[in-house]
């Protein structure tokens, strides 16, 4: 293969925009607050048994989370799953009204 096989693209910040998923915020906060769970819970060097046990979420949930299996979670269960380990959490939601009207535009 040479040099020229390939075409170099700089991605927007949101693999799921570039890859036109219809649901790009939601899907992007999702992936950020999980990414944060399992941070909290390698930091901490817990078990999904362990976590379960400290915040009354099944081991089940904290598997499917660890492998990026996001489907039957919503953004606000997430979120709740991030305040039982991290009590001190604060979530900024900033949104871009000029992407909005966009995609509002554009659909």
């Amino acid at each position: 293969m040479s040099e020229n096989d390939f075409e170099l693209v700089e991605g927007s910040g949101n693999v799921f925009r570039d890859f036109g998923d219809p649901e790009t915020g939601l899907k992007q906060a999702k992936a950020i607050v999980a990414a944060r769970i399992v941070s909290v819970l390698d930091e901490r060097r817990l078990t999904v048994r362990k976590t379960a046990a400290l915040t009354g979420f099944a081991p089940a949930d904290f598997s499917r989370i660890r492998n990026a299996d996001l489907g039957r979670f919503t953004l606000d269960r997430l979120m709740k799953m991030l305040a039982a380990l991290d009590r001190d959490l604060r979530i900024t939601v900033h949104v871009d009204a000029g992407r909005e009207r966009e995609t509002a535009m554009a659909n």
